[in-house]
């Protein structure tokens, strides 16, 4: 089986990378040096060198890569508002869109989205981010209803706070008691636990989870 994980280099691209490997999975693992993906060249790149790598076979697409922005809305930089929207959300539809016939032709092709509980609720001064996955979790949806007479499934990782770089920066910034406060169980996740429900969505007991966002958010939509 193969599979092709974006933002690969760091973080919950990094531990899904591993975990897909310790599965036996061959991964092409790329991060900012492999391709743009807040272009459509460099999303087109990424698709078609994991192809060439894997012979023309592609098993699972997981689209990973991503960045936050934190600011009020009056001041959001509309340059970082245009990014935000390229990395989190256009490219997970041209990664589909670029991948779909070989993901079809698996047989069982897998799409999974690494998207956050921001898809599902909003923070303050995260505009861009919060709206992205918000969005991207209605294309999933679509993925799912095209993709059910091709073979595929598609779905999004919804994990609360990781102890990702990004986190651990918002964790310095503004303490644990405001950062996690939203959530009922009062810590981040670790990287591993994201891959673990990534494993288990690729392999063949996640066949019947398509179309929805898969929820790890310690208690924070239970509110």
């Amino acid at each position: 089986m193969n599979a092709l994980v974006t933002g690969a280099a760091r973080g919950i691209g990094a531990a899904i990378a591993e975990r897909l490997r310790a599965d036996g999975w061959e991964v092409h693992g790329v991060d900012v040096e492999d391709g743009d993906l807040a272009t459509r060249e460099g999303n087109r790149a990424v698709v078609d060198a994991a192809l060439e790598r894997f012979d023309g076979r592609l098993d699972a697409v997981v689209a990973n890569a991503g960045f936050q922005y934190v600011a009020p809305v009056r001041d959001f930089p509309e340059d970082r508002w245009d990014a935000l929207q390229a990395v989190l959300l256009t490219s997970p539809f041209l990664l589909a869109k670029y991948a779909w016939d070989a993901l079809a032709a698996s047989g069982d092709g897998r799409f999974l989205v690494v998207a956050s509980t921001h898809g599902l609720v909003a923070s303050p001064f995260k505009a861009g981010y919060v709206a992205a996955k918000h969005g991207v979790l209605g294309l999933v949806k679509v993925l799912a209803l095209e993709g059910a007479d091709a073979g595929i499934s598609a779905s999004a990782l919804c994990p609360a706070y990781v102890r990702t770089e990004i986190a651990e920066r918002q964790l310095a910034e503004r303490g644990a008691d405001d950062l996690l406060a939203p959530q009922a169980v009062k810590r981040m996740l670790e990287p591993s636990e994201v891959a673990a429900a990534a494993s288990f969505l690729l392999g063949p007991d996640g066949r019947a989870v398509t179309g929805t966002p898969f929820v790890m958010d310690l208690g924070w939509t239970a509110r």
